[in-house]
């Protein structure tokens, strides 16, 4: 479902996709539900299409928000987005060990902190699938 939570240059918070027509998108933020036209000039990029660098592979932001989930026990971030950056690289380190240190910068970590505090508060179920097909595909595995 990441897929259909969108991050958009310029703007806070994520947002929803609502509908897309040719020359513009509808998007309702996960903040206050208030329902805005994007353009095509305007730089959005899907949650879903996010990965982290770790020193062997790159791994969905999906997955780092479910650790974090994990370690949070489903409650927001424990941190402050605001602390400094080598708390945050602790932090980051419990919940992705492996992730990149020289690539993966604090206010890269901050917008994920920020990202999936704002994706708790509004009760969108990340770890549910994006599709039947993918879950079929676990399935058979």
């Amino acid at each position: 479902m990441l897929k259909t939570i969108l991050s958009i240059s310029g703007k806070p918070g994520l947002y929803k996709l609502v509908s897309n027509s040719k020359n513009m998108v509808i998007v309702e933020s996960l903040a206050d539900n208030k329902k805005i036209p994007i353009h095509p000039r305007d730089k959005v990029v899907s949650l879903g299409d996010i990965s982290i660098y770790t020193e062997t592979d790159d791994v969905p932001l999906k997955s780092i928000l479910a650790s974090i989930k994990e370690k949070e026990n489903g409650a927001k971030v424990s941190i402050s987005a605001n602390s400094k950056p080598e708390e945050l690289k602790r932090y980051f380190e419990e919940v992705l060990p492996e992730f990149d240190k020289d690539r993966v910068y604090p206010t890269d970590i901050k917008k994920i902190i920020n990202w999936y505090n704002i994706i708790i508060e509004s009760g969108f179920d990340f770890e549910q699938e994006d599709n039947s097909s993918e879950e079929n595909t676990e399935d058979s595995e």
